[in-house]
């Protein structure tokens, strides 16, 4: 018999197929009560447009595997970071050519101070591995992403920004 955490943990992200939700780090808990399934997941951020969309394919993978009852509750607190994000999720995305987020900053509690200049980011080329590369545009195809290139083997690529 299948377990409702095993079939949660096959949804792919839609706009990052190559990687699962789980692997993402965007599910939280699955809980399974008989025919009935709860499954906790948090955003990569609030306003994410693919939410939609995450919410029913989870719901329709468990009704596909028999689970009669799916309920998918999203919960924004402690927010999502790319921490969160597995070891094979962070070498998928790499072998996808994404470059996979470094460590997420670290902030003291209390007032965050603002800077008005970009925080620089040593980003590794995943084609080349090469630790030059440069910045070309703030966005990709999702605010979560960044536009680079390398200028050692001359591909343009995107960077997973950290959260």
């Amino acid at each position: 018999m299948v377990t409702a955490q095993a079939v949660v943990g096959t949804v792919t992200d839609p706009e990052l197929p190559m990687v699962t939700l789980a692997e993402l780090g965007i599910v939280r808990e699955v809980r399974q009560d008989g025919d009935g399934v709860v499954v906790t997941i948090t955003p990569t951020y609030s306003g994410c447009p693919a939410m939609e969309s995450i919410r029913a394919d989870i719901a329709t993978a468990l009704r596909r595997a028999g689970f009669a009852q799916v309920e998918v509750r999203t919960v924004l607190a402690p927010a999502w970071t790319t921490d969160w994000i597995s070891e094979s999720g962070r070498r998928k995305l790499a072998e996808a050519g994404i470059a996979p987020p470094g460590a997420a900053p670290r902030r003291a509690a209390g007032p965050i101070p603002l800077t008005l200049t970009p925080r620089p980011s040593a980003v590794r080329c995943p084609r080349c591995g090469s630790a030059e590369t440069e910045a070309v545009a703030a966005f990709g195809a999702t605010a979560c992403r960044e536009l680079r290139r390398c200028p050692a083997c001359r591909e343009p690529f995107e960077h997973m920004k950290e959260i």
